[in-house]
């Protein structure tokens, strides 16, 4: 079938319309009392690349382009540096080394080879696999920090085990593995400062300064909660499923082979970074250190795992544009007064509830939950809501810290359709599993995840010297 260019052109100005209209309203209005003119320039470009970042009337990376140089023309600040802030932050460096090094790992073999060693653990018992399943994704997330690429490798055995039990896409037991996949999968990854873009995005955002201790101590013990509840949920609603006696798979079908020399090499890069992110607080190294020097060692000829023209191909430079373009504006947010200025009103409709701190947190989760549902772009929404929620939570006297990480921990945990994320496109179009299936699962995250902020994560948070109140 052709596709005329007018055709295509008239569908595109359809996309942009409500961008540009949001944009234009928000530009022109009257300047609200207590804000700058910035600052209302600010919030108009914040305004239209969210709103791209949702619909993706363009791609991600060239929206965020879009939104820096709208920063430049529409003088939000005379300081190119703080407009171009992002591209000189570490952590966009960060993301670049922790890819890097997931795509050295997945292109050696090694990925397939850990993948390959949990699932033969539990040839026969389905259960014992779902677990298994669980727990990969944790163990992974050490060598392989992006969810995308680990979904991407795991989806691809696990159908191989699901094909040999004779399962099809219908059997409640393959729905339980790929809704795993899908929702699941992605919490292991905000676990880990160096998994993946949203960790890196929003500890840049945190203003925290996290070394890779710290983040870990602080985010893995709700994520992990929430993998495992989620695990449990995801068990009891298809039950039915795990209840049948699979054969054996075939030795040959699941063979490791022999251990090549590039994979040795890959789990030595891995392990010696491991190290240093592990021992950060012996050294003092920023994250992204390690991270950059592995990344130099898997360029190096002959002892590296591949070439530059493969790192250029493949490494998925959307990422680091996305990231280093969220953080800019988040940062011009703050430096015109404008996320100041948008706390206020919150803050203004709130003075009744100063002296209750948990029930403003309770209405600031159910609020972000909606929020993230109308935002499938995680880089827009935690440039806009943190800094925002953590000044509106300072001014109500909570710990703008604590707010902050309230913003990722129900942001970042639950998956409402299919484009909610990445890593979980492909896994939902391959399961065939529907989007009233995926709603409903995201239902009861979104009650497990608040329940686990509150009963868990709070006192959790106040044991490591971060109350709520402060």
């Amino acid at each position: 079938m052709h596709i005329r260019f007018e055709d295509l052109t008239f569908k595109l100005l359809i996309r942009l319309a409500l961008p540009v209209t949001v944009f234009a309203i928000v530009l022109f209005m009257p300047n609200p009392a207590g804000l700058s003119v910035e600052g209302q320039r600010a919030l108009a470009i914040m305004a239209l690349v969210v709103i791209l970042w949702a619909t993706e009337a363009i791609s991600i990376a060239v929206t965020g382009l879009v939104g820096v140089v709208l920063l430049l023309l529409l003088g939000t600040t005379d300081n190119m540096s703080e407009a171009i802030h992002g591209f000189s932050h570490p952590v966009s460096y960060f993301l670049i080394g922790i890819l890097t090094l997931g795509l050295a790992v997945h292109r050696s073999g090694l990925a397939e080879r850990l993948s390959m060693v949990l699932i033969r653990g539990s040839r026969s018992n389905p259960t014992l696999l779902y677990v298994q399943m669980l727990c990969s994704f944790a163990l992974l997330t050490f060598a392989l920090p992006s969810a995308s690429t680990r979904g991407a490798i795991l989806i691809h055995v696990y159908q191989k085990v699901l094909d040999s039990w004779g399962i099809d896409q219908v059997h409640p037991f393959n729905r339980a593995i790929m809704m795993a996949l899908g929702t699941l999968n992605r919490l292991a990854s905000t676990a880990l400062l160096a998994g993946g873009i949203t960790p890196v995005v929003t500890s840049a955002l945190l203003g925290g300064g996290f070394s890779w201790t710290q983040w870990f101590l602080l985010m893995s013990v709700p994520f992990y909660l929430n993998l495992g509840i989620g695990g449990v949920f995801l068990y009891v609603i298809y039950r039915k499923g795990f209840q049948f006696k699979p054969g054996y798979f075939g030795a040959d079908e699941f063979q490791l082979g022999k251990i090549k020399a590039i994979e040795i090499r890959a789990a030595l890069i891995v392990s010696i970074t491991a190290l240093l992110w592990f021992t950060d607080f012996v050294h003092g190294m920023h994250p992204a250190v390690p991270a950059l020097i592995a990344m130099v060692i898997i360029l190096l000829p002959r002892i590296g795992i591949m070439s530059w023209q493969e790192f250029e191909r493949d490494l998925g430079w959307s990422n680091f544009f996305v990231i280093a373009t969220a953080l800019s504006i988040a940062n011009v947010l703050v430096t015109t007064g404008a996320a100041a200025w948008f706390s206020e009103l919150i803050v203004g409709s709130a003075t009744d509830l100063q002296d209750k701190p948990l029930t403003v947190l309770l209405i600031m989760s159910f609020g972000l939950a909606i929020v993230r549902f109308f935002m499938p772009n995680g880089a827009g929404y935690f440039a806009l809501m943190i800094p925002i929620v953590m000044a509106s939570g300072q001014m109500l006297g909570l710990n703008p810290l604590i707010c902050g990480m309230a913003v990722v921990v129900v942001g970042d945990s639950v998956v409402y359709y299919a484009a909610g994320g990445t890593s979980a496109v492909f896994v939902f179009q391959n399961a065939r599993i529907s989007g009233p299936e995926i709603f409903k699962f995201a239902v009861i995250m979104t009650l497990v995840t608040i329940t686990v902020l509150f009963a868990v994560a709070i006192p959790y948070w106040k044991l490591l010297g971060n109350p709520l109140v402060l």
